[in-house]
């Protein structure tokens, strides 16, 4: 019985050799430095964090799961080594019909368990960051649609917009493909931003990899989440839930700019998006949404 469970760890020692491979050169290009904000090419580790939330997720990952999983695989790579070259038909010819190992059976349970505490206790720490909710020094409510996003400040006065797309033909130099939007949600750095998220037609998602969040926007919802920016500067995402055709093109700009900056882009919105004609909006978004399928969408707000 032994032997036949010890054999059968051969095609999990497969994978988990392979996983841990990806993952250890994974963390050796986060070391070397991912790019800011965005992907950049080659990349296998996490986008550089810019949150709180974002550096305890990363510490978790590669402070305590790689080594974690590296260690295991490398035993179970040693115990595969040493049960070939013991225990094959000529180093063994006569095998042991030993059934039981009480110490060993409570070992390989005992263990498993040990290593799952070690690893809730941080988890469980982080997952009650990310939930319990800081006071709010601004909301943001973002509303998912077919396809394209709604930003709203309803303690600014009921400041909304929509972001859409920009299309390759429309994009300056420097700007991202498939990243870039017209109207980026704009936050201040150093705040605590609260940001409500729901959806109006079908399930989406709300993903930005630099600040460790990630919330669905449910039909009929408010989700809740929130970040704090350590830095100025454009940081970039994606809705990460298929939602159509034009899933891929859902991207998120979020441009943290430093607090008297941010109140002087606030004025400037005001204005800006109060006088834009329901007209003009509207063919906008009709533009914005006839590139990728053909089909016009209804205006946001």
């Amino acid at each position: 019985m032994i032997f036949r469970k010890l054999s059968s760890m051969r095609d999990i020692a497969l994978s988990s050799g392979i996983a841990a491979g990806l993952l250890t050169s994974g963390g050796v290009a986060l070391a070397e430095g991912a790019g800011e904000g965005h992907a950049v090419p080659g990349q296998m580790g996490l986008q550089r964090g810019i949150t709180e939330i974002a550096h305890e997720m990363h510490w978790f990952h590669d402070q305590l799961l790689l080594p974690i999983i590296t260690i295991i695989c490398l035993f179970v790579l040693g115990l595969l080594v040493w049960v070939v070259l013991k225990f094959n038909e000529k180093a063994n010819p006569t095998p042991s019909r030993t059934t039981h190992n009480s110490l060993l059976e409570v070992a390989w349970t005992v263990v498993p368990v040990l290593i799952l505490v070690v690893i809730a206790i941080p988890s469980f720490r982080l997952l009650t960051k990310q939930l319990v909710l800081p006071p709010a020094d601004i909301t943001m409510k973002v509303t998912g649609k077919q396809w394209y996003w709604t930003y709203e400040y309803p303690d600014q006065g009921g400041l909304a917009f929509d972001s859409n797309i920009v299309e390759d033909k429309d994009l300056k130099p420097g700007q991202k493909r498939l990243l870039e939007v017209d109207n980026p949600l704009v936050v201040p750095v150093g705040a605590n931003v609260r940001v409500l998220i729901t959806g109006t037609d079908v399930l989406h998602s709300w993903f930005v990899p630099s600040f460790g969040v990630q919330e669905y926007a449910v039909i009929g919802r408010n989700n809740e989440s929130w970040f704090r920016v350590e830095r100025e500067g454009s940081y970039y995402g994606e809705c990460n839930q298929i939602c159509g055709i034009n899933h891929s093109r859902m991207p998120i700009k979020v441009v943290a700019l430093p607090k008297p900056e941010f109140q002087k882009w606030l004025g400037e919105a005001k204005k800006k998006f109060a006088a834009a004609p329901p007209a003009e909006k509207a063919a906008q978004v009709a533009a914005a949404a006839g590139q990728g399928s053909g089909e016009a969408r209804p205006a946001g707000n």
